[in-house]
């Protein structure tokens, strides 16, 4: 008859064989809740010692991906998602996502950076290779969140970062976002202007609150963005984008970029990808022709006249927007 079998290798516990068993279905269900990372620590928790984890990282078992923080993925498959968990992992305990990754987690605005946003409570910023660390004496239990299992900077808080180090236009923006997914909560964002008055982005978060009618100028693509900027520059007023306009002619309404109602002027600004096709092309100047039958002042632009050619368009908008006699929006 054999003996007792020995003790796990890894944990140092008797009863080798269900030992693992238990132990890799801890470490699988740990990893299935944290986007497949997790730290030493808590490896250490669930019983392996630190020299089974460099072993288990030696064979390609585990795969480091931060200073203390492993995966059960090479580095190259870990999602996004995993990478900003392994981020907000290594900066420590009640460090959050935070500025632009959690609004990007939050769905409020993308981002394309490769450094991670992680906020730190206190003072101390540890630095971390392809971290932007933020350090905070005011976050607190109520400016943090959990979003697809990762801690992140609720959306008001976000706002108020985001304010500290990305232009006006792009508040606006995040603001509008916020708005059309219906989770702008005006009271939230005058509580964290309230609780943090001396926080870089106050001043800007406060003046845009002030001052942007919230979900009046959502655009849908970086040609729209441009348009507006141009807009602006201009010092037109701004339009109302993305509205829907009944032409009164019993045909179905129709739904414009950007709109000036007073002076009945709709601007449509004609990207390749819904207005290169043979359909929009019998589409567009229908259109069009309906709504200068209905008393509508109709002007198509393109990309390469807003982004490379501005100067053409400009006087258009002048004569028809900044000059043009008001009338009764119909």
């Amino acid at each position: 008859m054999g003996g007792m079998p020995g003790p796990c290798p890894e944990t140092g516990k008797y009863g080798a064989f269900l030992d693992t068993v238990g132990l890799e279905a801890a470490i699988a269900a740990l990893g299935a809740g944290q986007h497949a990372v997790f730290t030493l620590e808590q490896l250490e928790a669930l019983g392996l010692t630190r020299s089974a984890v460099r072993k288990r990282a030696a064979i390609g078992r585990l795969h480091r991906i931060r200073r203390g923080v492993y995966s059960l993925v090479p580095r190259a498959l870990l999602t996004r998602e995993g990478h900003w968990m392994a981020a907000v992992l290594a900066c420590g305990r009640g460090a959050v996502l935070s500025h632009r990754t959690a609004a990007a987690l939050l769905g409020l605005r993308p981002t394309d950076r490769t450094k991670i946003d992680v906020t730190v409570p206190g003072q101390s910023r540890p630095k971390q290779s392809g971290i932007d660390v933020h350090s905070s004496l005011t976050l607190s239990p109520a400016d943090v969140t959990t979003e697809n299992g990762i801690p992140c900077t609720t959306i008001a808080r976000t706002v108020l970062d985001l304010a500290a180090v990305m232009p006006r236009r792009v508040i606006e923006r995040v603001l509008d976002q916020a708005d059309a997914m219906h989770v702008f909560d005006l009271i939230a964002l005058n509580d964290q202007l309230a609780r943090n008055p001396r926080h870089p982005g106050a001043r800007l978060l406060r003046s845009v609150l002030e001052e942007h009618y919230v979900g009046s100028t959502p655009t849908e693509s970086e040609l729209e963005e441009a348009f507006l900027a141009l807009t602006r520059r201009l010092g037109l007023p701004d339009p109302k984008t993305q509205r829907w306009i009944d032409l009164g002619d019993g045909l179905p309404m129709i739904r414009a970029d950007f709109v000036w109602y007073e002076q009945r002027v709709i601007v449509e600004t004609d990207g390749v990808r819904f207005h290169g096709t043979d359909q929009a092309r019998e589409r567009d100047p229908r259109r069009d022709q309906r709504a200068m039958v209905a008393g509508w002042r109709p002007v198509r632009t393109t990309w390469r006249q807003v982004m490379r050619r501005p100067q053409e368009l400009e006087p258009t908008l002048r004569r028809l927007v900044a000059a043009a006699p008001r009338v009764a929006a119909g």
